[in-house]
């Protein structure tokens, strides 16, 4: 059996907001991702959206208020509720989605996801 190292996958790039597969159970995927900046207003209809930090502070601006994450927080964003990240420095996190969910919320703009 082999573990996955999350700090040695998240030194092997450097641009933001691209999701990277590390793991996949159940029919999602386990991502780790950087963010830095904000990333556009979007929703997922058919699936929720987690979140968890490793490294930094994010903020999931919501319609109806943002939600703070501080390293070692995370927070799920229900199924087809507007969000919108915002990371004022970089931020390392997990991302955990059904296999093939566009980042985005839309296919033709979403980052194309690579395992590594």
């Amino acid at each position: 059996m082999i573990s996955v190292n999350l700090k040695e996958k998240l030194k092997l790039f450097n641009e933001h907001w691209t999701p990277k597969i590390v793991s996949q159970y159940n029919g999602n995927d386990i991502m780790v991702a950087k963010f830095k900046g904000e990333y556009p207003w979007h929703s997922h209809p058919e699936t929720d959206d987690l979140f968890y930090v490793i490294k930094g502070e994010l903020i999931i601006q919501l319609r109806d208020g943002d939600v703070h994450l501080s390293e070692g927080e995370l927070y799920v964003v229900p199924a087809g509720v507007e969000h919108s990240p915002l990371a004022k420095e970089e931020v390392h996190a997990i991302l955990i989605e059904p296999i093939g969910t566009p980042n985005s919320g839309d296919e033709a703009t979403a980052a194309k996801k690579v395992k590594i």
